[in-house]
């Protein structure tokens, strides 16, 4: 497991594809991050974060209520610039100013509150700030393609109607029309801010296979939870945040329930893979 004990010290970052997360040779990840650091004024947010990845696998951020998974999502997004620190992406390094360098690179992000306007309907909400003409007028028509053709990608077939209001969706339906309308601008990097919050069984349920679903169109998916059942459903890698440093990041076969919480808590854990169900806690 990769434990990081000396905060503020990029791994590898001169050759960042030399190794995976563990340290073992491995395929570069999508996105690379070493040695990220972000103050405001003076307190620190981020210490000297490192944070893998991969293409085409689920990575779990967790950590507790302060451990900085707002700072460093809101960092990858663009809102904040980063302080210290190197970001590679597909190999190469790069720099994220603002969002909209962020959205350049394919990766969008899905807030909390979604960020949807109860008052416009499915079409409109996925086209919001871009939509398409048409001899300069609204090209109806191809949103609505488009927004059909997205939706069926990725098996959504609860809504009843692409035309009804966001105001009339359940909350597992809003978080999928979220979901696809990150999608829809060739986007390789989805992140998911608490996606199943406040949801009942039925729709967290529908929101964890959407996860599965990015992940198998070949999308690498951050998902930000505090619910570990979740977390332990859909993810193959885990990375823990404490107190603004990363404490440790592994394959999620590599923990269990208790060993994560172990990490948020405290920094780290004495569980040994012996110790841990045979299940690796998946109950």
């Amino acid at each position: 497991m990769d434990v990081m004990s000396q905060p503020g010290r990029p791994d590898r970052a001169a050759n960042p594809g030399a190794a995976g997360a563990g340290g073992s040779p491995g395929p570069e990840p999508l996105l690379r991050l070493r040695g990220i650091s972000k103050h405001f004024g003076a307190v620190q947010a981020l210490y000297g974060v490192n944070l893998d990845l991969p293409g085409g696998r689920v990575t779990a951020l967790v950590g507790d209520n302060g451990a900085g998974k707002s700072v460093l999502t809101k960092s990858i997004a663009g809102i904040h610039q980063v302080d210290e620190g190197e970001i590679w992406w597909e190999g190469r390094r790069v720099h994220i100013h603002s969002p909209k360098d962020s959205a350049a690179l394919g990766i969008e992000t899905v807030y909390q509150d979604l960020a949807l306007a109860d008052n416009l309907d499915i079409v409109q909400n996925m086209f919001l700030g871009r939509e398409r003409l048409r001899r300069g007028l609204l090209d109806e028509d191809a949103m609505e393609r488009a927004a059909a053709e997205t939706l069926a990608g990725l098996r959504v077939t609860t809504v009843r109607s692409i035309r009804q209001p966001v105001a009339t969706l359940s909350g597992g339906q809003r978080q999928a029309v979220a979901v696809a309308k990150a999608v829809m601008w060739n986007s390789k990097l989805v992140m998911l801010d608490e996606p199943t919050a406040a949801l009942g069984v039925a729709q967290t349920r529908m929101v964890l296979d959407l996860i599965l679903r990015l992940k198998d169109h070949g999308l690498a998916v951050m998902v930000i939870s505090h619910n570990l059942n979740d977390v332990f459903e859909v993810a193959d890698r885990i990375a823990v945040l404490r107190l603004g440093r990363m404490v440790a990041q592994d394959d999620a076969s590599a923990f269990d329930r208790q060993s994560v919480v172990d990490y948020m808590t405290t920094g780290e854990s004495s569980r040994t893979v012996s110790e841990r169900p045979a299940n690796g806690g998946r109950n």
